[in-house]
């Protein structure tokens, strides 16, 4: 049998064991998904994106 796979909390970093019995996984718990989720809420999170409309590749008429 191997041994249950532990992750840390995005949140605190406090070792969680990612099973069905830990709900709130990856998180320890529902505080640390909630301060999460406001973070990404807030957008004090982003995924980069790069806009294709700011990238000036077309040189245009000559």
């Amino acid at each position: 049998m191997k041994p249950p796979l532990v992750v840390k909390c995005p949140t605190c970093r406090i070792p969680v064991i990612w099973d069905s019995e830990h709900i709130y996984r990856p998180f320890c718990s529902e505080r640390c998904r909630l301060i999460d989720l406001g973070q990404w809420e807030s957008e004090s999170y982003v995924v980069p994106v790069a806009d294709p409309l700011d990238q000036n590749t077309d040189p245009g008429p000559e």
